[in-house]
């Protein structure tokens, strides 16, 4: 039965909106995805702000980070240029990437066969904790260093040790968290009905 079969139906049965499921929730790849993007927020570089979530086969997030420096080294101690004649002052020998911050922050024994939600695809250090962790799939949505060694180090690892990767497309470019819609009746913008 399609969405348009199922309103009519209800419609006949002269239900309200507010008695019928919503049709626009996010799908699990969205919501996860959307995780990862929310863990981004919490990254202090002023360049890239990357997130990862890590979901088990149950459908239960058992991991989530962002890039950013170790515990304990300072956000005002270390550098977050990203050129300089000095390597070590620029960000890339400090940050620790998304990926090995959600892998460490786990909240389960292990992440064996769990899939991993990734702002970008992952460079060829995050992917060898990938493989190592025993993660199976890595869904991500940029590709933007594709023509990079490291990208294409990573896809010849990953291929080569049978996790599977793919590009998440989403319905929409963006997702709104407006903390007062809570507040809120979606159909009258008027206060909702206290709950029981």
């Amino acid at each position: 039965m399609t969405e348009q079969e199922v309103s009519t139906a209800l419609n006949k049965m002269n239900l309200t909106e507010r008695e019928q499921k919503r049709t626009d929730y996010l799908d699990w790849n969205e919501y996860f995805m959307a995780t990862a993007f929310l863990a981004a927020k919490r990254s202090k570089d002023p360049n890239t702000q990357v997130g990862a979530c890590i979901v088990n086969d149950e459908r239960k997030i058992v991991g989530v980070g962002y890039n950013g420096f170790p515990i304990g080294c300072g956000d005002d101690e270390f550098p977050w240029g990203k050129k300089s004649c000095e390597p070590l002052d620029t960000k890339y020998l400090y940050v620790c990437h998304a990926e090995m911050n959600a892998i460490l922050n786990k909240n389960s024994s292990d992440v064996k066969n769990c899939t991993m939600y990734v702002a970008l695809f992952p460079c060829n250090e995050c992917a060898k904790i990938i493989i190592q962790s025993r993660i199976r799939e890595v869904i991500y949505m940029s590709d933007k260093h594709a023509q990079k060694k490291s990208t294409i180090a990573s896809k010849k690892m990953f291929d080569a040790a049978g996790v599977k990767y793919w590009q998440f497309v989403p319905k929409s470019s963006r997702i709104v968290i407006d903390f007062s819609e809570i507040d809120w009746d979606n159909l009258n913008q008027l206060p909702a009905t206290p709950r029981r």
